[in-house]
C-alpha cells in the first residue's frame, strides 16, 4: 500500500528537463532532499562539486525519501568549470544581485527558456551554490542567465532544496501544463430537474406541515431562496436521494418509516380490513381523522408493507420518485403514493370481505377519477417474491412516465 503519494506501481515521469548543479554542497541531508525535489518534478541529472563531506554519503540516501536513482547516478567533479564544460547553456541561482550584467529571470521565464533550449537540443543547467553564501562571482560569471526567486527581500534566503523545488517546479508545470495527478471521483452523476423537482416537492410539502412557510405572504420568495441554496450545490443523484432520505426520516419520526407502533404484522392486518369495512372511518368534510388514521397506519405496518418498503427504499430505482406510506389523498389514505409520479401502490390482501372489496374499489375509482394511476399489488407476491415485485412495479412506472 503506497504512501505518502509515493507509488512505485506507476511508471515514472523522467522529463528532458535540466542538469542540477550543486556547488559544494555542505550537508548530506540537503542532496537528499534535493533530489527528493528533483524526483517529485521529474528531473533526474544530478551535478555535485567537491561535496564538503564526501560523496557517496549515506545521510543523503536517508533524505532522499526513495529517490536513490537519482543519487546513485550522480555524477562528481572537482570544479564547476568541469560540471558545465558540455552545457550550451547555464543558469545561476542567487538571492544576491552580483552587479553583473546578465538577463535576470523569475523560475517561470527560466522554465521556458529552459524548454526551448532543451527541445532545440541543447544541454542546459541550472547551478546553486553553498548553503551558506551561495555563489561566489566568478562563479555567477559562468553562468548565461541569473535566476532569481520573488521573495521578501528582508529575508530572501532559501534552503537549497527549496530552490531547487521551485526551478524544478516550475519547469514540471510548464511540461506537463499543470496537470493534476488525480481529481474528484465521480461516483453519481449530476441530478436531473425531474428529481431535484421531486425532491422540492416533498422537502416544501414537509415544511408546510409544520407552518415553516409563515407569513403566508413570504412563501413564495421563501420558496425560491430554499431552492436556490440546494441548486448551487450542483447536486448529484446520489446526493439527492441521500438529502431525499434525511427530510423523509426526520419528518417520519426517530422510529422510522418501517418500525415502531405496538401492533405486530397480523394485528396490523386486522386493523386494516376492520377500517376497510368501515370505509376507513371518513368522515365527511373533515381531515383530522384521516390524517390520525394515516399516521396510526404508517406506525403499524403489516409484513408486506414492511417488506415492500423495506424493498424500495433499497431499491436505487425508485429514488427520488417520491413514494411515501399510508398518506392520505383526499378522504382516502394511498398505502403508497408518489405525488410528482400521480401513481399510487394498492396492496390487495389475499383475503377481503365484500364491504373491503368495495371501499377499496370506491376509492381506486375516486383516485383514477382524479388521473392517479393505481397499481394494485398483491400482498401475496409480496411474501413471495419481492424482487419480482418490485420489477413489475418499476416496468409499470417507466411505462406510465414515457407516456406522458
Amino acid at each position: 500500500m503506497p504512501g505518502s503519494g509515493t507509488d512505485h506501481t506507476k511508471p515514472r515521469l523522467d522529463l528532458a528537463g535540466p542538469i542540477v548543479v550543486l556547488v559544494e554542497p555542505q550537508l548530506g541531508e540537503n542532496i537528499g532532499t534535493a533530489a527528493r525535489a528533483m524526483g517529485n518534478f521529474g528531473l533526474s541529472r544530478l551535478r555535485l562539486v567537491n561535496p564538503r563531506d564526501g560523496w557517496p554519503n549515506i545521510h543523503a540516501k536517508r533524505a532522499s525519501s526513495g529517490a536513490d536513482d537519482i543519487l546513485d547516478n550522480a555524477e562528481l567533479f572537482d570544479t564547476l568549470e568541469a560540471a558545465i564544460a558540455d552545457c550550451q547553456t547555464v543558469f545561476a541561482t542567487t538571492a544576491r544581485g552580483h552587479d553583473q550584467a546578465k538577463p535576470v529571470v523569475g523560475p517561470d521565464q527560466a522554465a521556458r527558456e529552459i524548454s526551448e533550449r532543451a527541445t532545440a537540443g541543447q544541454t542546459v543547467a541550472v547551478v546553486f551554490g553553498r548553503e551558506r553564501w551561495g555563489l561566489t562571482n566568478d562563479e555567477v560569471g559562468l553562468a548565461d542567465r541569473i535566476i532569481t526567486f520573488p521573495v521578501n527581500p528582508a529575508f530572501a534566503s532559501l534552503n537549497l532544496a527549496q530552490a531547487v523545488l521551485l526551478v524544478s517546479y516550475e519547469f514540471f508545470k510548464l511540461s506537463t501544463a499543470g496537470a493534476l495527478p488525480f481529481t474528484m471521483p465521480t461516483k453519481s452523476a449530476p441530478a436531473g430537474k425531474e428529481q431535484l423537482f421531486a425532491f422540492f416537492a416533498d422537502l416544501e410539502r414537509e415544511l408546510e406541515k409544520v407552518e415553516f412557510f409563515r407569513p403566508p405572504e413570504k412563501r413564495d420568495t421563501m420558496t425560491i431562496n430554499l431552492r436556490n441554496i440546494f441548486t448551487r450545490m450542483q447536486l448529484t443523484q446520489q446526493d439527492v436521494q441521500t438529502l431525499h432520505g434525511v427530510i423523509m426520516s426526520i419528518a417520519e419520526g426517530r422510529k422510522g418509516p418501517a418500525r415502531g407502533g405496538v401492533l405486530d404484522g397480523q394485528e396490523a392486518g386486522m386493523l386494516r380490513a376492520l377500517l376497510a369495512e368501515h370505509a376507513q372511518g371518513r368522515v365527511p368534510n373533515e381531515r383530522g381523522p384521516v390524517r390520525g388514521l394515516s399516521r396510526l397506519l404508517r406506525r403499524n405496518p403489516t409484513d408486506a408493507e414492511r417488506a415492500l418498503w423495506d424493498g424500495m427504499t433499497k431499491d436505487r430505482r425508485f429514488a427520488g420518485r417520491g413514494f411515501k406510506r399510508q398518506v392520505p389523498v383526499g378522504p382516502h389514505i394511498a398505502d403508497l403514493v408518489s405525488f410528482p409520479l400521480r401513481t399510487v401502490i394498492d396492496l390487495v390482501p389475499d383475503q377481503e370481505e365484500d364491504a373491503a372489496g368495495a371501499a377499496r374499489a370506491e376509492k381506486c375509482a375516486w383516485l383514477s377519477a382524479r388521473d392517479y394511476r393505481v397499481l394494485p399489488v398483491r400482498t401475496a407476491a409480496i411474501q413471495a417474491d419481492v424482487a419480482a415485485v418490485l420489477d413489475d412495479l418499476d416496468a409499470a412506472i417507466g411505462s406510465a412516465t414515457s407516456e406522458q
